[in-house]
C-alpha cells in the first residue's frame, strides 16, 4: 500500500470550524492526505463575524515549524492567514530553509464576513512570499491588493491580473472568480505554459464560509496524487463545487455557514 501524502497547513484557527486550520485539516482528511498544522493566530470567530485576533508570537511560530519538520516528512504546504509582517517573515525563512516540494499560498486578507484578517504592514511581506510558492490562490479582492490596483470585473481582466501576479514572481496563479455575478463560477489558472479557464456552475447558497481556505488546502492535498497542476485544480474545483452544493445540509450558525467538507463520506 502506498503511503498517503503528508500536508502541512500554516494558518489561523477558526473556532466555528468552517475556515482556517479546521477547514484545512478537514479537507486534507477528505481528500486522502494526512494533515499537520502550525497555528499563526487565534481568532474569536463565528459564521457571522470576527470579534478578535490574537497573533501567535513569531518566535513560537518558528518553534512549531522547526519541531515539526525535524520529525515529520512534509509533502505539501498550504499557507493561509499570516496576520502580520513578522509572522510572514518567519514563514518565508522557513520556506527558504526547508524548500518543501509543493507550496500553496492563499493570501488571506479578509474573511467571508468582511472582517480584515491581515495587518496593513503585512501586505508587502506577503508579496515577498510569491516567488517561494508553487501556486498562489487569491480571490479578486486579494489580487487587487497584491497588485495595488482595481478589482477585476470580468474574465478578460482576470486573465490580465493573473499574468501580472506571475510578473510579481508567482510561478502559478489560480485566480478565483467566485465574487463575480455570472451564472458560472470561472477561475483562471495561469502557468508558465499558458492560462486555462476552469468553469463550474455557481451554487445558490449563502454557506460559503471558508471557501478559499478549502480550495487552497484541496490543491495541497491533491497535487501529490495528480500528474499536473491542471489536473489538480480541476479536481479540487469539482470537489469544492459539490461541497458547496451540499453545504445547506449542515445548518451551522446563523451567518455564512461552512461548506460540506465530508459530502462524499457522510450520508445525506
Amino acid at each position: 500500500m502506498s503511503r498517503p501524502p503528508v500536508a502541512l497547513t500554516i494558518a489561523g484557527s477558526d473556532p466555528s470550524g468552517g475556515a482556517g486550520i479546521q477547514a484545512d485539516l478537514k479537507t486534507f482528511s477528505a481528500l486522502g492526505a494526512f494533515g499537520t498544522s502550525v497555528i499563526t493566530a487565534l481568532t474569536a470567530q463565528s459564521t457571522v463575524g470576527v470579534t478578535g485576533v490574537h497573533v501567535v508570537p513569531p518566535e513560537f511560530v518558528a518553534q512549531q515549524l522547526d519541531t515539526l519538520v525535524a520529525d515529520v516528512r512534509i509533502d505539501a504546504v498550504k499557507i493561509g492567514m499570516l496576520a502580520d509582517a513578522a509572522v510572514a517573515t518567519i514563514v518565508a525563512r522557513f520556506l527558504e530553509a526547508y524548500r518543501p516540494p509543493i507550496v500553496v499560498l492563499d493570501p488571506v486578507m479578509v474573511a467571508t464576513s468582511g472582517d480584515r484578517l491581515l495587518a496593513d504592514d503585512a501586505v508587502e511581506a506577503v508579496r515577498a512570499l510569491l516567488p517561494l510558492a508553487s501556486v498562489i490562490t487569491p480571490n479578486l479582492g486579494e489580487a487587487a491588493v497584491l497588485l495595488d490596483g482595481s478589482v477585476a470585473r470580468g474574465v478578460d481582466e482576470m486573465l490580465e491580473q493573473a499574468a501580472a501576479l506571475r510578473g510579481l514572481g508567482a510561478d502559478r496563479v489560480l485566480l478565483k472568480g467566485g465574487h463575480l455575478d455570472d451564472e458560472t463560477s470561472v477561475d483562471v489558472l495561469a502557468e508558465p505554459t499558458g492560462s486555462t479557464l476552469l468553469e463550474a456552475p455557481r451554487i445558490p447558497t449563502r454557506n460559503t464560509h471558508g471557501t478559499g481556505c478549502t480550495l487552497s488546502s484541496a490543491l495541497a492535498a491533491l497535487r501529490p496524487q495528480r500528474d499536473t497542476w491542471l489536473d489538480t485544480a480541476r479536481d479540487a474545483k469539482a470537489w469544492l463545487t459539490e461541497a458547496l452544493r451540499r453545504a445547506d445540509e449542515l445548518e451551522i450558525g446563523h451567518g455564512h455557514g461552512p461548506v460540506h467538507h465530508f459530502h462524499a463520506i457522510w450520508p445525506r
